[in-house]
């Protein structure tokens, strides 16, 4: 319904230093084109798209595209997506908002906004992507909404944070509650994740205090990016 999984798209005052963090983090660079008029940027760990944008200070946003986007958007209301924002004339970059029950924001555009990763980007030092979290309260409501876009529930996600998961061909959601972390999460995995923190100390990344409670910090940890994106990097079974 919403079409294939762009990228994580989020506002940064400081591109520089949000490219900085991920860089040393071992996401590459990629090349972008001229469809935005402001500052914009992309890096990639060969699975997950990190769009940095420039603007004012909203929230990380799920982008996605999808081709014919003004004939789908007749499609997207009589499934009960109502967008609070578009942009479809006729010279424009065609787009569109809408904002789940948790208050995500989701965007839909046309076509891509930069080339694809390559096949020999590597893993990132925080291990391999693995669900992009939401916190919320209503998690009935946040289901049946993602539902009607073609997602699909786990009753056991690998998360140990999370109540369920909802998963697509190209992007996986993990839904928690408030309580344990406030604010959206990138999560990653690795068996041996101990030995990637140990790693990332030596370069001088450090955990904040959010970690959730129950967590073992020689284990987990939850990581700041500049532009405040958490990214939360746990133990999984292999």
């Amino acid at each position: 319904m919403f079409g294939r999984f762009l990228e994580i798209s989020l506002d940064t005052a400081d591109i520089a230093a949000s490219v900085s963090f991920y860089e040393r983090l071992g996401f590459t660079q990629l090349s972008t084109g001229d469809t935005w008029g402001h500052p914009y940027g992309v890096l990639s760990d060969g699975r997950l798209c990190i769009g940095l944008h420039r603007r004012s200070g909203a929230a990380p946003m799920l982008s996605f595209v999808h081709p014919g986007l003004v004939r789908h958007v007749h499609t997207l209301r009589e499934a009960g997506f109502e967008s609070h924002y578009t942009r479809l004339g006729d010279s424009d970059f065609h787009e569109l908002q809408l904002r789940d029950p948790a208050g995500q924001d989701i965007a839909l555009l046309e076509a891509r906004t930069f080339s694809p990763p390559r096949h020999d980007i590597g893993v990132s030092l925080c291990g391999w992507f693995s669900a992009y979290s939401m916190p919320t309260l209503d998690a009935e409501a946040v289901q049946a909404y993602w539902e009607r876009a073609g997602f699909v529930a786990l009753e056991s996600p690998d998360d140990p944070l999370s109540q369920f998961a909802l998963t697509s061909d190209t992007l996986t959601l993990n839904v928690h509650r408030p309580r344990a972390l406030a604010a959206p999460a990138l999560v990653f995995t690795d068996p041996d994740m101990a030995r990637r923190i140990e790693h990332l100390t030596t370069l001088g990344f450090e955990g904040t205090a959010e970690l959730p409670r129950g967590l073992d910090r020689r284990a987990n940890i939850l990581i700041a990016a500049p532009e405040g994106t958490q990214l939360l990097l746990l133990s999984a079974e292999g």
